[in-house]
């Protein structure tokens, strides 16, 4: 059980990947003429990106290396 993945290692390794996701969602929503939900979506991904940023600044460990499962 020691390989497997943490949610945190996991979330780390794809944040591109979800802040990508969290932005479209946003925009689909947007467009669909709720703001405030597109709002929390877009926190969410705020939230996310400034948490790396900070364990980055920090010296945080570069995010682990994840293989997938078939």
């Amino acid at each position: 059980m020691a390989d497997d993945p943490t949610v945190g290692g996991l979330a780390e390794l794809y944040l591109g990947n979800l802040l990508y996701a969290l932005e479209r969602c946003a925009l689909s929503l947007q467009e669909e003429g709720k703001p405030l939900d597109a709002a929390f979506y877009r926190g969410i991904g705020r939230k996310l990106a400034d948490a790396h940023g900070q364990a980055q600044r920090a010296g945080g460990p570069p995010p682990s290396h994840v293989e997938p499962r078939e």
